[in-house]
């Protein structure tokens, strides 16, 4: 399909000119996932895929997060509750809710919340966000509804906005988000018709 071709093209010097099976098929898997959540906004898919491109170290895989939350306070068997100095800590499930999936889903809580949106067994079953379509739908779901930090991707972009800057609030503050700009517009060049 051109559309793809176009795409591909227009990327591939982000991944060093040469994109491998694995990370075609990541990206396919999001696009496909995209599709099914019936968003036609080409600005969140790019945002998404440029997201993906940062937090997954370019694989367009879901990762476990580098060193597994250690000195987080989400690495340790303890609630988000009201913050820093509020933790409450849980014994069950014998899990620990660091880092994993697409956008790297944190906390207790947020398995949890993901838990009931899909009807997955996260809390006893963590790594199955790093199943791709389910780390799809984790990531879609959470950038849409504001899930993650209270702001989504209907706050940047709209019929008369588009802050590629700001949305970068959806995920982690402002954090590289001049970076995650030129992620973005590249796979916005590469989702809209020449």
């Amino acid at each position: 399909m051109s559309g793809t071709k176009h795409l591909y093209d227009t990327i591939r010097p982000m991944f060093g000119g040469h994109l491998s099976q694995s990370q075609i098929n990541g990206i396919e898997t999001i696009l496909t996932a995209v599709t099914e959540a019936g968003i036609t906004d080409n600005r969140k898919t790019a945002y998404m895929l440029a997201t993906v491109f940062h937090e997954c170290d370019r694989t367009m895989q879901p990762i476990t997060e580098f060193g597994k939350g250690a000195g987080n306070d989400y690495g340790k068997k303890l609630k988000m509750n009201n913050g820093p100095g509020h933790r409450i800590p849980y014994i069950t499930p014998d899990k620990l809710y660091y880092g994993r999936g697409y956008v790297q889903l944190t906390w207790f809580e947020n398995y949890e919340n993901m838990e009931h949106l899909l009807h997955l067994p996260l809390l006893e079953n963590p790594e199955l966000a790093l199943d791709p379509p389910t780390a799809a739908k984790i990531m879609i779901k959470g950038m849409t509804g504001g899930l993650f930090t209270g702001k989504g991707l209907g706050k940047y972009f709209t019929s008369t906005i588009t802050d590629w800057v700001n949305a970068r609030k959806i995920i982690n503050g402002l954090d590289h988000a001049e970076t995650i700009v030129g992620y973005a517009q590249t796979f916005y060049k590469g989702l809209i018709a020449n």
